[in-house]
C-alpha cells in the first residue's frame, strides 16, 4: 500500500455502475446559497448509529425528508437501514428499535450510500446538532465510497436560540423546541420520525427567520456561525 493508502485507508472497490453513479452525483452543480428558502429544496436528516463515538461506532440508518419551497414534502423522503456485519448491542437496539434481523438484512452499505447521495443531490442539509449526523454520514461515505463529503449543512440547534435568545438558556435539546412549538413525534429515536420533527421545527422557525431577514441558506449559515462564535466567547 502506498503512502496515500496508509493515510486515507484502502480505496473501496466499486463496480463500473457504482462508479458511474458516484461520478454523476459529483458532477451535479452546487446549490445556489442565495436562492430564497421559499424557492429551494432542503434535505433534513437524522441518523441512528451503534453508539455515540463518531470514530468507532457504525452508521445504522438514515432518515431524511425534504422541505421544498417552504413546505414539507412527505412524498420526498428516504429511510434506509445499512446492512451490518455485526448487530449492535441490545441496549442500543432498545433506543432506535432497529432489531438484529433488520440490521442483518439491510441495504448493502455501498448501495445505501449511493441511494442517499442520489436522493440528496447537491441540496443543502439541515439537522439538529448536525455535527454528529455529519460525522457519521461523512465517515460512511469515506469508508464505502471513498468520498470526502464536503457539503453544505445548517444546524437548527444554533438557529433556534439565535431567533429566540430569551429561550436559549432553557431550550437546548430537540425535545425542548418540539414541546415549545407543539410538535409531535410518532416514533422518537426513529431516524425518519426525528428528521420529520426537525423539518417541522424548521418550518416553525420560518416566520421568525423572515422577521430577522434570514432569506436563504447563506443567511442561515451566517446566523449559525455568529451563534457559534458568541457561544465560544461566553
Amino acid at each position: 500500500m502506498n503512502w496515500l493508502g496508509r493515510l486515507f485507508g484502502p480505496k473501496p472497490e466499486l463496480t463500473d455502475d457504482q462508479a458511474r453513479r458516484l461520478a454523476a452525483w459529483q458532477a451535479l452543480p452546487m446549490p445556489d446559497m442565495q436562492a430564497p428558502i421559499a424557492a429551494s429544496r432542503y434535505v433534513v436528516v437524522d441518523v441512528e448509529s451503534s453508539g455515540l463515538n463518531i470514530h468507532k461506532d457504525r452508521l445504522i440508518a438514515i432518515g431524511a425528508v425534504a422541505v421544498v419551497n417552504g413546505k414539507i414534502a412527505l412524498g420526498d423522503s428516504l429511510e434506509i437501514v445499512l446492512q451490518q456485519a455485526a448487530v449492535s448491542g441490545k441496549d442500543n437496539i432498545l433506543i432506535h428499535g432497529i432489531g438484529g434481523t433488520a440490521q442483518r438484512e439491510g441495504v448493502p452499505p455501498v448501495e445505501a450510500m449511493l441511494t442517499f447521495l442520489e436522493y440528496l443531490g447537491k441540496d443543502g442539509l439541515v439537522a439538529f446538532h448536525a455535527a454528529f449526523d455529519e460525522a457519521m454520514i461523512s465517515r460512511a461515505l469515506k469508508t464505502f465510497l471513498g468520498l470526502r463529503f464536503r457539503h453544505v449543512w445548517t444546524d437548527l440547534a444554533y438557529i433556534a436560540p439565535s431567533l429566540y435568545p430569551n429561550l436559549a438558556l432553557r431550550y437546548r435539546a430537540l425535545d425542548h423546541w418540539m414541546e415549545h412549538f407543539g410538535i409531535s413525534n410518532f416514533a422518537r429515536h426513529s431516524a425518519l420520525a426525528d428528521a420529520l420533527a426537525t423539518a417541522e421545527l424548521m418550518l416553525a422557525l420560518s416566520e421568525r427567520m423572515k422577521e430577522e431577514s434570514v432569506k436563504n441558506m447563506r443567511d442561515m449559515r451566517a446566523m449559525e456561525n455568529l451563534r457559534r462564535r458568541n457561544s465560544t466567547a461566553m
